[in-house]
């Protein structure tokens, strides 16, 4: 117990690392495992035709139920977490996620893929979603959350493309029904650290945020101390950040541009790129290892962006993402072929280094405009976030089923990125010390 004790000892010493990034560094690993999973759908969807049949449209169909429940999903788990703690939900989450995805090698019904695929891996990577990002920002950083904020958007989304060449291999030498068992493996593989190391709140180990103010570090709870009482259940605590933030043409502002957001990432890119490069004549772990690329320099991208958000106009780098992002998109179908030319390495690059820029800033508006309310209002903007991307999948299959081509595809997204750069500019930004929320929660600033 003394060891315990003096492990937890409060952080401010400066001879040791503050708990909080060791924190950061558990997240960053759990969202590494969750992402395992996600990155199969878009290598397996040719194998699956192949073996029962299936249409795209169908398949795809499966991937939209997927990506909307782990959008609905998420306003929840950041409520769930508030009421039993983000150790017992991450844990849980990532056990589905296995159970999920384990399923899957004795199905042979499409409604089994819609069950394994959408409803039990959805339900388990949406409460892993980046909601949880913005409540372990929240609830163990006062500064430098836009450059953790980054860190750990990067840590999902860079896994879940960065697992793409692995599970190419797999499925192509040894079959898909390995691939997904290896998934299954790498998401049970993290259970023990996050039972090991992930705690709720600074006070759980006798220490404040980091970079707390000294009235926090002076007023800290002792390690002994309960957490306070939550009122309500965590479906009421989510439903009403819902009802207040929905009042406000902030939240609309944010939900319409992730929105876009997730049609052109995860709906489009994410599901339909390896496909529509192997139409093409690219062999299917090239694509994958295109897609691989994407993810490295997402990471390097988001925690650029986090830094920038520390410091820059929030809606402006939201305006300007979403604009070169339609930008990229209008060329993309030029750029399709049966070998990697330097003009698709260069959008491979520039692609990735906007793929989930738009986190750090989108998280800082929820934060600055809803306070308190903010890690389950940005939960909300997510759930628009992966309803996007959900039916974009689901009509990207199917305008390739009736056309033959996924060209109207890109050009559309490309579109659409242009509006939310637009939609971008026009949220207001508010007045220091304004109120953030109906309920008169506390203004915490975009840069923390």
């Amino acid at each position: 117990m003394a060891d315990e004790q003096q492990w937890h000892a409060p952080a401010d010493r400066r001879s040791r690392m503050h708990r909080a990034w060791w924190v950061a560094a558990v997240a960053f690993v759990a969202l590494i495992g969750a992402a395992a999973f996600r990155a199969a759908p878009s290598v397996l969807i040719d194998p699956l035709h192949a073996e029962f049949g299936w249409p795209r449209s169908t398949i795809s169909a499966a991937v939209s139920v997927n990506l909307v429940l782990y959008g609905l999903t998420a306003p929840f788990a950041a409520a769930l977490m508030e009421r039993f703690g983000m150790r017992r939900v991450v844990a849980s989450a990532l056990l589905l996620v296995a159970a999920g995805s384990g399923l899957t090698v004795a199905m042979d019904e499409s409604w089994q893929l819609v069950l394994c695929w959408g409803v039990l891996v959805g339900l388990g990577t949406g409460s892993m979603a980046l909601a949880f990002v913005a409540t372990v920002v929240n609830r163990w950083f006062v500064a430098r959350r836009g450059l953790v904020t980054g860190v750990l958007t990067a840590g999902g989304a860079a896994g879940q493309l960065v697992f793409l060449p692995l599970v190419a291999w797999l499925t192509e030498q040894y079959g898909w029904r390995t691939a997904t068992l290896a998934v299954t493996s790498a998401a049970l593989s993290v259970v023990p650290l996050v039972v090991w190391l992930l705690r709720d709140h600074p006070r759980d180990v006798g220490t404040t945020r980091y970079g707390a103010g000294p009235e926090e570090r002076a007023g800290h709870a002792s390690p002994s101390s309960p957490p306070p009482p939550e009122s309500g259940g965590a479906a009421g605590r989510a439903l009403g950040a819902l009802r207040s933030a929905a009042r406000t043409p902030a939240f609309w502002l944010l939900a319409g541009t992730f929105a876009i957001c997730g049609a052109s990432t995860n709906g489009l890119i994410g599901t339909h790129f390896v496909p529509a490069a192997h139409e093409h004549g690219m062999p299917v772990t090239t694509a994958a290892g295109l897609l691989a690329v994407v993810g490295v320099f997402d990471l390097a991208g988001t925690i650029a962006s986090g830094w920038f958000t520390d410091r820059y106009d929030a809606r402006r780098l939201l305006a300007v993402y979403y604009g070169l992002r339609g930008v990229s998109l209008m060329f993309l179908p030029l750029l399709l072929a049966d070998t990697v030319r330097p003009p698709m390495l260069f959008f491979i690059v520039f692609y990735g280094l906007d793929w989930v820029a738009t986190v750090p800033p989108t998280v800082a508006l929820c934060r600055e405009h809803f306070g308190d309310d903010g890690a389950i209002v940005f939960g909300w903007v997510l759930a628009a976030h992966q309803l996007g991307a959900g039916l974009v999948a689901f009509l990207t299959g199917l305008v390739r089923d009736v056309t033959g081509s996924y060209d109207t595809a890109w050009y559309t997204a490309g579109a659409l990125c242009g509006a939310a750069c637009l939609m971008a500019v026009v949220i207001r930004r508010r007045p220091d010390g304004a109120d953030p929320s109906p309920k008169g929660t506390t203004l915490r600033s975009a840069s923390g």
